[in-house]
């Protein structure tokens, strides 16, 4: 006879006793529950290890160095409430602990905006854009959809001497975005903006950066519950999921200097965007994963 769920539960906190053991518990929970694994961490066993790291207070990095420790019965319990909370309430891990880290830096994220998860970060910290632009040196760059301001800091760092305006239209996304400006006291230089993708912009940028909403509406219709808890107007673009990148791709140039490089993340979007403008030469940056989800265009290519 199988167990039910509850017993399983109420058996680990009686039988499990180190953090390993707590991890491998998680991940086969996980498993189990057909839980969606696309907000930062690969498989059920990072976010396993994720988890019960966050509910040790400890350092998930340095996990090795406390893998095989004892947990005390507050411990267990605590561990354990994070972990059923998971299985059932299908929102992503980051919902749960209020934090993301993206390219090693912490942000605070909650569902007034999206999980940041963008690949632009990754692309950035490889340099990618070393061929048309040194970041360091640039002077103002914009982010569209900025969600909370992940990106956008992570771009006032690598560009100790830029202006960085960050927009979006959703206010309560800016909430959250201003709570992380605050957080690396960027107020000075991360300036964040209320509107609708470049319309709120003014003069000429020497980058734009985008990871805007790409899901066409049957995607939508057929998301994992994990991205149902998230705002629907930071994913979803219209029916074929080329909205916002079509607007970006049409006027970018207007705000973009001679030089200027127009940056956009589009997920899987690549050959229907293509056919969508088959006359723009397009430069797609590869992923570590070999993946071609980021398109640079120069402000010439874009005929202004």
């Amino acid at each position: 006879m199988t167990k039910s769920e509850p017993l399983i539960w109420e058996e680990a906190i009686e039988t499990l006793q180190t953090a390993r053991d707590f991890i491998r518990f998680g991940a086969t929970r996980f498993m189990r529950a057909d839980l969606f694994f696309g907000h930062g961490f690969p498989d059920a066993l990072s976010e396993s290890r994720y988890l019960v790291s966050y509910a040790l207070q400890l350092n998930v990095s340095q996990s090795e160095q406390w893998l095989d420790a004892k947990l005390t019965a507050s411990e267990c319990a605590q561990v354990l409430d994070l972990l059923k909370l998971r299985c059932n309430s299908r929102q992503p891990a980051a919902y749960l602990t209020g934090e993301a880290w993206i390219a090693g830096f912490r942000f605070r994220v909650d569902p007034r905006t999206i999980v940041p998860r963008s690949l632009i970060a990754e692309l950035l910290e490889d340099e990618a854009l070393a061929p048309w632009l040194d970041i360091a040196s640039t002077q103002r760059i914009a982010d569209i959809c900025t969600g909370g301001a992940s990106l956008a800091i992570l771009l006032a760092l690598l560009a100790p001497d830029a202006e960085v305006d960050a927009v979006d239209l959703s206010t309560e996304a800016l909430e959250v975005a201003e709570l992380n400006v605050s957080d690396y006291h960027m107020q000075s230089r991360v300036h964040l903006l209320h509107g609708d993708l470049l319309h709120p912009l003014s003069g000429n940028y020497d980058l734009i950066i985008s990871n805007p909403p790409y899901v066409d509406a049957d995607a939508m219709a057929s998301l994992p519950a994990e991205y149902r808890t998230e705002p629907v107007m930071s994913l979803e673009s219209g029916e074929d999921g080329l909205d916002h990148a079509r607007a970006l791709i049409t006027g970018a140039a207007d705000y973009l200097s001679s030089n200027g490089i127009l940056m956009v993340e589009i997920g899987h979007q690549r050959a229907n965007l293509e056919l969508c403008f088959p006359d723009l030469p397009f430069t797609w940056l590869e992923s570590r994963d070999g993946g071609t989800y980021v398109f640079v265009l120069r402000q010439q290519d874009l005929g202004a």
